[in-house]
């Protein structure tokens, strides 16, 4: 038996220890929209977030993952209004067939919640997902896109008041 935090809800499923955290989220939750590609860890279809960071899930024995730590799928980013990322992505036609573009954006929303604004080469380094249609161009500007956005919409921080 495992208890997982999937999406902000608390799972329990009864799988084998070495069970794969992707066949977990497929097979017993139902969320398909984590891909199966190489199932090696090389591909990236298959990124989810754990804590924030992204992940690849099919090579996560769901063991490794305890009951409090979060795990974040395609399903739940955006859950309440879409993902800044989602909104480019549609925006600009990112996906081609789309087969790995719920691990891109997955891994696209943790570089940007750790680097607001990263430059092309920290998205090219941190971006290794594999698109087997060559939309890199794209997903480099859907990516470039949703940062700029998100940036304007935060918040600014004021100045401390002075003291007298």
């Amino acid at each position: 038996m495992a208890q997982l935090n999937i999406n902000g809800k608390s799972v329990t499923v009864d799988v084998e220890d070495d069970t794969p955290l992707l066949w977990v989220l497929r097979e017993q939750v139902g969320l398909t929209g984590t891909k199966y590609g190489c199932g090696i860890g090389q591909c990236g279809a298959c990124t989810v977030q754990l804590d924030g960071a992204a992940l690849r899930s099919c090579v996560m024995p769901v063991a490794a993952v305890t009951p409090q730590q979060k795990v974040t799928t395609i399903e739940g980013l955006g859950a309440e209004q879409p993902h800044p990322l989602q909104l480019a992505w549609a925006e600009l036609d990112v996906a081609q067939c789309g087969y790995c573009q719920s691990g891109m954006l997955m891994a696209a929303a943790a570089l940007l919640a750790q680097n607001p604004d990263p430059s092309e080469a920290q998205i090219r380094s941190e971006i290794s997902n594999i698109c087997r249609c060559g939309t890199y161009a794209r997903v480099l500007a859907g990516i470039q896109l949703a940062a700029q956005r998100m940036r304007a919409s935060a918040p600014a921080h004021s100045a401390p008041a002075a003291r007298n």
